[in-house]
C-alpha cells in the first residue's frame, strides 16, 4: 500500500489514477491503477463504475460515488 494513502477514499483514487491520460474507459482507469499498485478495494470499485469514457478526474469522481453507494 502507499504510504499515507489507504482505503477507497476519493484522495487514494486520485493518487493511483496520476498520468493517465483522459479521456479514458474504464478498463483503461483500472489497469491503470493496477499497475500503480492500487490496493484491491480500489480496484473493485473502479470495476464496479459504469462503463463509460471518463473525460477528466471529476467525470472518474462521480463514476466513483456512484459506484460505492
Amino acid at each position: 500500500m502507499t504510504r499515507g494513502v489507504g482505503g477507497e477514499s476519493p484522495a487514494n483514487v486520485t493518487t493511483f489514477l496520476k498520468g493517465i491520460d483522459y479521456p479514458a474507459k474504464k478498463d483503461q482507469l483500472v489497469r491503470h491503477a493496477q499497475q500503480n499498485g492500487a490496493e484491491s478495494a480500489v480496484i473493485d470499485v473502479l470495476s464496479n463504475m459504469p462503463d463509460q469514457e471518463y473525460e477528466n478526474m471529476a467525470d472518474v469522481m462521480k463514476g466513483y460515488g456512484e459506484a460505492r453507494q
